[in-house]
């Protein structure tokens, strides 16, 4: 009986040591699934090569890549979709401190209703928001902007707003703002007010309480933001199709001109695995400066 009631227990701390680690099972199969055969496929097909008959298989090749970053184009676009990724990511975080402070710091009932209005957007769908893009930023005198802005006398003409690379910033900090705000709200909401009301007793100005106060001890929070913002700024194919046009077409676009209208899949899925190790190396450094810090602060 002695022997029985040892095993149950062992059998219990083993379940119980165990299930945590169990829990992220179904995650684990979703992402293999979902993200690591696709990708990893995708990174097969660039390797392949394709004949004039459409067929796609060996020899094995570098030569979309060389391709890539030899044709002037091809580069333009890379850094078209770096410069919009980080500008978007910058301005969102330059945006989202005063909202997650305000968020943190305000009354409940004000902070729900503000983060209603934050989150609310995500319920409408990206092509439904960026055709209303569409309406405010028309470079004729239809658009809003520029309606306005002829009445009111500030300008004789319509501004050139839509197909440019700004028309692309808008519209993904608009999609994509919600991203940037939470986490920072979350790292603002552990930070203990009394280090800043220290900090304010001894003499600080409040922009010196926030650079060696707050955005040091909110960090994490923005890093986490800026990662997110920046990842699905570079993926993103609706704005840049509807909004930024080939003045500011971006990876994603080009990897679907390839792969739908020219139908060369092997070229096409070059570009995409370009962006998704773009993606992935922010998202390694990024993991990499917050463990870095942790590691810093533990050692303190």
């Amino acid at each position: 009986m002695t022997n029985i009631v040892a095993a149950i227990n062992r059998s219990k701390k083993l379940i119980s040591w165990q299930s945590p680690s169990l829990l992220i099972i179904p995650l684990l199969v979703f992402q293999l699934f979902f993200f690591f055969t696709p990708a990893i496929r995708l990174m097969l097909f660039s390797l392949m090569t394709q004949s004039p008959a459409g067929e796609i298989g060996a020899p094995y090749t570098l030569s979309h890549y060389v391709h890539f970053f030899e044709v002037a184009l091809y580069s333009k676009v890379l850094w078209t979709t770096l410069r919009i990724s980080v500008m978007t990511s910058l301005i969102a975080a330059v945006l989202a401190y005063p909202v997650a402070i305000v968020l943190v710091r305000g009354s409940a009932w004000f902070s729900r209703i503000l983060t209603l209005i934050i989150i609310a957007p995500l319920a409408v769908s990206v092509v439904v928001r960026a055709y209303g893009w569409q309406l405010i930023l028309n470079n004729g005198p239809s658009g809003l902007i520029n309606y306005v802005l002829l009445h009111l006398g500030i300008i004789e003409r319509p501004n050139a707003l839509m197909f440019t690379e700004w028309a692309v910033v808008i519209g993904s900090l608009h999609i994509f703002f919600p991203m940037m705000v939470l986490p920072l709200a979350s790292a603002l909401g552990k930070i203990d007010p009394n280090l800043q009301s220290a900090a304010s007793t001894l003499g600080a100005p409040p922009w010196s309480v926030f650079l060696r106060v707050t955005l040091p001890l909110s960090l994490p929070g923005l890093v986490a933001g800026m990662t997110l913002v920046f990842s699905l700024a570079a993926g993103s194919y609706v704005i840049p199709a509807l909004v930024g046009g080939p003045q500011a077409q971006m990876l994603g676009n080009l990897a679907e001109q390839q792969i739908v209208s020219v139908y060369d899949w092997p070229f096409g899925a070059a570009i995409a695995t370009i962006l998704v190790l773009i993606v992935i190396t922010v998202n390694t450094l990024s993991m990499k400066l917050l463990g870095g810090r942790r590691l810093h602060g533990e050692a303190k």
